[in-house]
């Protein structure tokens, strides 16, 4: 169950598990003392709290692993049921055409195209005051299930819609509230997880996204097939209603299920928390979420936009995303093999089948490897043999084999980039934020103009968006290139002990364990 105010405040009034006074002093005596003993310590790992120093490496070994198995199963299920929902509700309106809402809402092909995009306007402006809303907030557990109903409120309330009008209102505000989400998701798992695990779970975040265009497509399929007309309302109609309503229903069920972070969660046992707060600080060198005085608005921003590997990011992970913004239509791109509208619909089923195999495979393996670029880059690669194929050919067969490369390559690699940003900027979390939601919501930028990159005189080839999508595949394999190179100049000074702005940098005389991922 999610903590209760009650519970939140009594858990977060524990002492810091890195130091233990022996006298009795109060609780809060023992905080202030240590946030005094924290703050002027010098950067670097402090010594291990007097639990974990009685523990053995077997025993350690032990306790982590329950401890990690605690945790995924408590969290994991349900931010990927959440995201299924988010993913479904801000992409349905691709069933939705082939349901005819053009038709009934008389709209024309700009004017639908500008309702995909507009989507993304609102989504850009809301992530990172979100963001840094949610880490000063420190209540993930209250805050994005409630967002959740609210945009499941606002997908459901598409099925009223009677013109142009209504319908673009509607979408600026689905994104303005769906943007919390996505980035606050990202950066949740940071507080919870290491570097070193961080990619497989974003992964499995992800794989919520990949999971719902595989069963978007099934439900469309069925609503347009077996309740067009039903109670006289249009079948793309019943669709808002049915998953807005869904995603009403989980996000109350969010609300006792969700913890909030390690240090104020009441299901872990003290023992568990002291662990999975020493764990993060041990992966980095120092704390991570200690209280929302801590955590500034505007520190974290400045951090973040001061760093310049946070624009090589940018250009990273905005060139994925472009070169898959064919997701966004997919539905339609399919339609293009000839088959009936159900029909094409089930066929945009197999391709994310098999993106989250891929994904979980290639995130899986970048963790245990600890390798980042060419988790990225040989991704994209296949990603543009697919784009070639695409443009350049109408038989059915390659067709549909790029069509099943598009959407695992680009996914696959995406989830690795995203990883790679709490890797690079692990602490302070204010940062880690602000980076986050900054570098997701400029990449989702791209979303407002592909939409016009699929006007139905584009059919069947869609040349020029096939060609922009391989273009911007090249250049995220440059930015990847750059941003390696970059990685490895600075791993080299923190080996000799040379001062790194924005790396976990060693005591005076000392040199730093802490290494950027490559």
């Amino acid at each position: 169950m999610a903590d209760s105010p009650t519970k939140g405040e009594a858990v977060s009034e524990i002492e810091n598990p890195h130091s233990y006074p022996e006298s009795g002093a109060s609780g809060d005596e023992k905080v202030t003392a240590s946030k005094v003993e924290d703050a002027n310590a010098p950067r670097g790992l402090r010594e291990p709290p007097p639990f974990i120093q009685s523990l053995t490496a077997e025993e350690r070994e032990v306790l982590e692993v329950h401890l990690k198995r605690k945790i995924d199963t408590r969290l994991l299920p349900a931010i990927i049921l959440m995201y299924i929902l988010n993913y479904i509700d801000r992409n349905n309106i691709a069933a939705a055409k082939l349901a005819h809402i053009e038709r009934d809402l008389g709209l024309s092909s700009v004017e639908f195209q500008t309702a995909v995009s507009i989507l993304f306007v609102g989504y850009l402006l809301m992530q990172i005051p979100s963001n840094l809303f949610l880490n000063k907030l420190g209540k993930p557990a209250i805050y994005l299930p409630t967002c959740m109903i609210i945009w499941g409120i606002i997908s459901a309330a598409t099925a009223g819609c009677t013109n142009a009008a209504g319908l673009l209102v509607n979408r600026f505000f689905l994104g303005f509230v769906e943007a919390a989400y996505f980035p606050g998701c990202l950066y949740y798992l940071s507080c919870w997880y290491t570097r070193k695990e961080l990619g497989f779970r974003t992964a499995v975040l992800y794989s919520g996204a990949l999971i719902s265009g595989a069963f978007s497509g099934l439900i469309s399929a069925g609503v347009t097939w077996g309740l067009d007309g039903a109670r006289g309302i249009a079948a793309w109609r019943w669709l808002f209603i049915i998953e807005g309503a869904a995603t009403v229903a989980v996000a109350i069920g969010a609300f006792f299920v969700l913890p909030n972070f390690p240090r104020t969660t009441s299901w872990l046992t003290e023992e568990e928390r002291i662990l999975a707060v020493w764990r993060l600080e041990e992966d980095i060198g120092e704390d991570d979420w200690v209280g929302s005085s801590e955590q500034t608005f505007w520190e974290g921003a400045r951090l973040a936009f001061t760093d310049i590997k946070t624009y090589v990011l940018i250009v990273l992970v905005f060139c994925i995303v472009a070169s898959g913004t064919v997701t966004n239509f997919f539905p339609t791109v399919v339609n293009t093999l000839g088959y009936g509208n159900v029909q094409s619909l089930l066929l945009t089923a197999p391709p994310y089948v098999l993106a989250v195999i891929v994904t979980y495979a290639n995130a899986y393996h970048a963790d245990k490897t600890g390798e980042r670029y060419w988790h990225i880059t040989l991704p994209m690669w296949v990603a543009i043999i697919a784009y070639i194929i695409a443009a350049t050919t109408t038989a059915v067969a390659p067709r549909y084999l790029s069509m099943m490369l598009m959407v695992p390559s680009v996914y696959s690699g995406f989830v690795v980039a995203l990883a790679w940003i709490s890797n690079i900027m692990p602490r302070p979390p204010a940062k880690r934020a602000a980076a986050l939601a900054f570098i997701n919501a400029v990449s989702n930028c791209c979303s407002i103009y592909a939409s016009y990159l699929y006007p139905n005189s584009a059919a069947p080839h869609y040349t020029t968006a096939m060609v922009v999508n391989c273009c911007t595949a090249v250049i995220a394999v440059a930015a990847a290139t750059v941003l390696r190179f970059m990685l490895v100049k600075l791993n080299r000074k923190l080996a000799a002990g040379i001062f790194v702005d924005g790396a976990i940098n060693g005591r005076p005389g000392e040199v730093s364990t802490f290494r950027f991922k490559i």
